[in-house]
């Protein structure tokens, strides 16, 4: 298990890069990755979205560009302070909640789409908190992930291993079929220096 696989040293990592997120992150995770990612899903205007790792609310804006409201929630008190100066704390079009990918706060068959970004690296259990996906997700409901995927240099694989959870196509086909995800697919994006740092997976929960 990789250092930042931690909760408590992950809300502290973020403590510290939650101050500096919104200028670094366009250089990792971009607009066109985003845009990709959510061309993936069939996505409508009345869904019910939740965005699990929402952070400073990146990924939650180019979700408002689809629906007219979105559930977000972050364990990361000072990521959602960022977010807060955007959006408000406690109005539409943005519903906060601070919490755990893992125990998600809320009810069984209530969304229709679960979008998490830059979020699975950090969990502990990541087929723990897909299962929470899809207890959330209404039959036949999204769910889509973006995490960091497995480099090919074996040194580079040393240092990701040591840090958070870096998996390959294969391994995201087996934690989504072992969370109880169905029609598992995969795409790789990245920025335009390193294409394939991203892994994309989608499926559906069953109907």
């Amino acid at each position: 298990m990789g250092l930042l696989e931690n909760k408590a040293r992950a809300r502290l990592f973020y403590k510290y890069l939650s101050r500096v997120y919104d200028q670094v992150n366009p250089f990792i995770w971009t607009e066109e990755m985003r845009d990709d990612a959510l061309s993936l899903l069939d996505i409508e205007e009345e869904m019910t979205v939740l965005d699990v790792g929402c952070g400073t609310g990146f990924a939650t804006e180019g979700l408002l560009e689809h629906v007219d409201e979105v559930y977000a929630l972050d364990q990361s008190e000072h990521q959602l302070a960022q977010a807060y100066e955007k959006f408000g704390k406690h109005a539409p079009p943005v519903h906060f909640h601070r919490g755990d990918a893992e125990r998600l706060p809320f009810a069984t068959d209530t969304f229709d789409v679960v979008w998490s970004s830059g979020s699975i690296e950090y969990w502990p259990n990541p087929i723990l908190a897909l299962r929470e996906f899809r207890r959330v997700l209404k039959p036949g409901g999204q769910v889509l992930v973006v995490g960091p995927n497995y480099p090919d240099n074996v040194i580079s694989q040393l240092l990701a291993d040591s840090i958070m959870l870096f998996y390959d196509e294969y391994e995201a086909d087996q934690m989504f079929k072992t969370a109880g995800f169905e029609d598992v697919k995969h795409a790789f994006m990245g920025p335009s220096y390193e294409p394939d740092v991203a892994i994309t997976t989608i499926g559906r929960a069953p109907e």
